[in-house]
């Protein structure tokens, strides 16, 4: 997945986050062996995630295992509920079930304080 924000710095994999309050959907995956129209699905729902009202940005990453992690924040908790509930989600969401991934696990959290660095908290 090729992730990638551009906000008035050079170009990063960081999402543009605002100060919180805010939320992020936290989806770790691993996955099946092939790519069977993943990578394609993959890209299409970032692009789609980036049309839904509410959203702020994604960072994903993956390793050579197969293992991944993709974070999605959201302005707020019903902007997430929306797009959990689109068809074309729904439908790669049917698929990851059934083809691309042998297990996930996701999480919902609602972030009150974020820190930036290297410097971090001051």
């Amino acid at each position: 997945m090729r992730f990638a924000a551009n906000y008035g710095r050079a170009m990063t994999r960081f999402a543009p986050l605002p100060d919180p309050p805010y939320y992020a959907v936290i989806f770790t995956a691993h996955r099946n062996d092939g790519d069977h129209g993943y990578d394609a699905m993959a890209d299409r729902m970032v692009e789609m995630a980036a049309t839904q009202p509410g959203y702020i940005g994604v960072e994903s990453t993956r390793d050579g295992e197969g293992l991944g992690i993709t974070i999605s924040y959201w302005k707020d908790e019903a902007s997430l509920i929306a797009w959990k509930d689109v068809s074309e989600h729904l439908l790669a969401q049917k698929l990851g079930k059934t083809r691309w991934y042998s297990h996930y696990t996701l999480r919902v959290a609602k972030v009150e304080r974020a820190y930036e660095g290297p410097e971090g908290r001051l």
